[in-house]
C-alpha cells in the first residue's frame, strides 16, 4: 500500500538563532505538528533533506507551535523554510482527525438520531472552544458544536449521525431559490 501524505502546517517565520521555526495548522485542522513526528518540507529547499523529525514542539494550540527539525540548525537554514509547507504520513496521524478536516465535511449529511432530521453541513467554523457546524435542511439552519456528546463519530462515507443537544431549535426557513 502506498502512503498517504497530508499538509498538516505552514512555516510562517523563524524563531531565535537555532534554527527554529514557527509553524501554524494548515486548512484549518488543529495543531498536529508533535515531537517525534516525520514530516517533509514543500517545496524542497535546494539543499539538504526533504525529511526531517520535529525534535522539538512547543504549542498553544491558538497561534502557532514553536518547532525544532532535524537538520536545521541555523537561523540561515530556518530562513530558507518560511512559507514552506510540513506534510505528515496519515498513518502517524490521529484516527479522528476526519472530524476536523473541513474539506471532507462540508456537504455532508448529518442525520440526528433522535428526530430522523436528514442536513447538510454547510460551513465549519472555529471556535476558540471547539468547533461549530452550520447545518441547513428545509427546516432552516443550526448551529451545533463538535464535542463528543454531540458528534461521537465521523465515518469516512455515508451520513454522520449526531444528537443535537436539548433546546437547539432550527433558525428559519430554508430559502427555495
Amino acid at each position: 500500500m502506498q502512503a498517504r501524505y497530508r499538509c498538516i502546517a505552514r512555516v510562517v517565520k523563524t524563531h531565535g538563532r537555532n534554527g527554529e521555526v514557527v509553524t501554524v495548522p494548515a486548512h484549518g485542522l488543529p495543531s498536529l505538528v508533535s515531537e517525534g513526528l516525520e514530516v517533509a518540507i514543500v517545496p524542497p529547499r535546494l539543499r539538504g533533506s526533504r525529511w526531517h523529525r520535529v525534535t522539538s514542539c512547543v504549542t498553544d494550540d491558538r497561534s502557532g507551535s514553536l518547532v525544532g527539525l532535524s537538520g536545521v540548525s541555523t537561523m540561515g537554514e530556518a530562513e530558507e523554510l518560511v512559507g514552506s509547507y510540513l506534510l505528515a504520513n496519515v498513518s502517524d496521524l490521529p484516527e479522528d482527525l476526519s472530524i476536523f478536516d473541513r474539506e471532507r465535511l462540508v456537504g455532508r449529511e448529518v442525520i440526528d438520531s433522535s428526530s430522523g432530521v436528514v442536513s447538510r453541513i454547510a460551513e465549519v467554523m472555529c471556535g476558540p472552544a471547539n468547533d461549530v457546524w452550520v447545518l441547513r435542511c428545509e427546516l432552516g439552519e443550526l448551529l451545533i458544536p463538535v464535542i463528543d456528546d454531540v458528534v461521537s463519530e465521523v465515518p469516512e462515507e455515508g451520513r454522520i449521525c449526531i444528537n443535537v443537544p436539548d433546546g437547539l431549535t432550527w433558525e428559519g426557513a430554508a430559502d427555495d431559490s
